[in-house]
């Protein structure tokens, strides 16, 4: 959504989707970005086995990898075409196990600057918080 109006920013989702199409791993664990605004990503999975740690909760990896992207994604919304950010620094704070059927990670930027972003997400498994985030993305050239 733009801020002067209520219409969809096809430009913005649709730039952002070109870029997500280079993110490999996203793809080889099922992650899809299901909601795209400025400064603000959200992400979901439906989890497999295969993103199950020993105990049958999701991978604590898994749930970084989905903050990390949440929180990333959200930077690129803000820097412009051909400018990308990359993970700086990426403090994850586990809540709750992982037990359910999608993973959804929200993530936002608190501040934008010229050469850092300051952003946060949140891990939700079904409806119960497992995760929030902060992370420092860099914005590259």
């Amino acid at each position: 959504m733009t801020a002067t109006n209520a219409e969809p920013d096809f430009d913005l989702e649709a730039r952002i989707r070109r870029k997500l199409e280079r993110q490999h791993f996203m793809h080889l664990i099922g992650a899809d970005l299901t909601r795209i605004e400025p400064g603000r990503i959200e992400a979901e999975l439906t989890l497999g086995q295969q993103h199950q740690q020993q105990r049958g909760f999701a991978h604590g990896g898994l749930t970084a990898t989905m903050a990390d992207l949440a929180a990333g994604f959200a930077a690129v919304t803000l820097v412009p075409d051909g400018v990308g950010v990359v993970t700086a620094e990426l403090k994850v704070s586990y809540l709750n196990p992982g037990v359910g059927a999608r993973l959804k990670a929200i993530g936002w930027v608190l501040k934008a600057g010229r050469r850092l972003h300051f952003c946060e997400a949140e891990v939700w498994c079904d409806d119960v918080l497992i995760a929030k985030a902060t992370a420092t993305m860099a914005v590259v050239e």
